[in-house]
């Protein structure tokens, strides 16, 4: 279904008939936000500690080196294609990213259940974390690498530790105010309302302080779903059944967003990226599960969950664009935010389309989805 919308969104979008274009999208942005928002909400919700007890250690491993996999392998590949290193680390920092809300989409859609369905909500959750982080530390020193200026090591450190730090802060003091609204509630459709109403507020807030909205609405899932006493499901499920509507208008509005052209100019620098970072996945996921002595399944089939690329890469590039754009970085700058932006579009379509019979596949194969 989540391959379906996105053709339906290309087909209505830029691509071909234009009905979504750069004039009118940016005033739905804001049901990107709510769906991500929504998305990381659902991610905290599997993250219960009593579910991850017995998986916590193949969880740590398994991101930190699939996501490092993808990062590694990227920058070193582009740099020895271009031999400019402050684009190979933009384009290693992007890699690390998988986007949750495809993988999260068909996971839900298979109602799928076991040790690959929750490693895999975790690991797209901590995804985020990293790639934000990754890509903190990438874009200071490619402001260093093209201007050649000394540079605070302490602030290239701190400020980025600060914002992740920051927004989950925000999605732990939000749930605990919502757990505290809601001690001594029973009715379903008031519990709705506040539900919605605190992931709002929690998204507003992150937007407004430019925090990771994500991260923010993971971080009050995950408070919620451990710091509660009675039905922790009944939250999540009542979201659930809300939400259908608003994730099929965002798998559209993502669709018209991607450049069907741009596959066919992705040039070298796009086939690197698509390679290596499937191999950065694949590899890393593997390798974190063997260390970490995860099931079979999790090692076997992990990697091929974790091809979606869309919000996050695309918002960063996009935010790589604004930052080295407009001729502050002179040339190289100029160049770095176009490329960055070409790419992660094309590469994104690639992965959108790839990456849930990607997903299916592997739960299927693990036999964890309801046929």
């Amino acid at each position: 279904m989540v391959v379906g919308y996105l053709v339906v969104g290309i087909i209505l979008g830029q691509s071909l008939l234009g009905v979504f274009n750069a004039r009118n999208i940016t005033g739905l942005y804001f049901i990107t936000y709510i769906s991500l928002a929504c998305i990381g909400f659902d991610i905290g919700g599997e993250l219960a500690f009593h579910k991850m007890r017995k998986l916590g250690k193949p969880i740590i491993w398994i991101s930190l080196l699939e996501t490092a996999g993808a990062s590694i392998l990227v920058t070193a590949a582009i740099y020895l294609y271009t031999r400019k290193l402050y684009l190979a680390i933009i384009f290693g920092a992007l890699a690390s990213a998988t986007a949750p809300a495809a993988t999260v989409d068909v996971l839900r859609e298979y109602q799928a259940s076991g040790p690959l369905t929750t490693t895999t909500f975790a690991v797209v959750g901590i995804d985020d974390a990293y790639a934000v982080m990754i890509y903190a530390f990438a874009a200071f020193l490619a402001k260093v690498l093209v201007s050649h200026k000394s540079v605070n090591a302490v602030e290239a450190v701190l400020r980025p530790i600060g914002e992740i730090a920051a927004a989950l802060g925000i999605g732990l003091v939000a749930g605990l105010a919502f757990l505290f609204l809601v001690r001594n509630y029973t009715a379903k459709r008031g519990l709705l309302v506040l539900t919605w109403g605190v992931i709002i507020a929690t998204t507003g807030l992150a937007n407004w302080l430019h925090l990771s909205l994500i991260l923010a609405n993971m971080s009050l899932g995950l408070t919620v779903v451990n710091l509660t006493r009675w039905k922790r499901e009944d939250v999540f499920e009542l979201l659930r059944s809300t939400t259908p509507p608003l994730f099929v208008i965002f798998f559209v509005l993502v669709g018209a967003q991607l450049q069907a052209g741009k596959l066919l100019s992705l040039g070298v620098i796009g086939l690197l990226y698509v390679v290596f970072r499937s191999a950065g996945k694949i590899s890393g996921a593997y390798l974190g599960g063997v260390i970490s002595e995860a099931p079979g399944s999790v090692r076997r089939y992990l990697g091929l969950c974790l091809f979606s690329q869309a919000g996050v890469a695309i918002g960063l590039s996009i935010q790589t664009a604004i930052t080295f754009g407009g001729g502050k970085y002179g040339a190289a700058g100029a160049e770095l935010g176009m490329m960055a932006i070409s790419v992660i579009a094309a590469t994104s379509l690639f992965f959108q389309l790839v990456g849930p019979p990607g997903t299916r596949y592997a739960v299927i194969k693990a036999g964890e989805a309801k046929l």
